[in-house]
């Protein structure tokens, strides 16, 4: 998945390396194999940090959905400042 480079590489050819980021993740690779950073678009990158929020929204529903007790409308808008 996406391009793999070298630090040295990334450094010499840097914007090159950006401008194949906003298509495709650029991996910079340490001691030939380990990846050391990625490279990602703005757009990549707010989308996975949405994505990520979204499934703890999620989780969070899951978990409020599977608590014990109920609370009252009275109690709910007590417990709001709305009373």
């Amino acid at each position: 998945m996406g391009v793999s480079v070298t630090p040295s590489q990334f450094r010499n050819e840097q914007n090159h390396y950006l401008d194949a980021a906003q298509r495709e993740p650029v991996s910079i690779l340490s001691r030939g194999t380990r990846r050391r950073a990625v490279v990602v678009s703005p757009h990549f990158y707010d989308r996975a940090i949405q994505s990520l929020e979204d499934i703890e929204d999620v989780r969070a529903a899951a978990s409020a959905r599977e608590e014990e007790g109920s609370i009252s409308h009275d109690e709910l808008k007590t417990e709001l400042g709305l009373a």
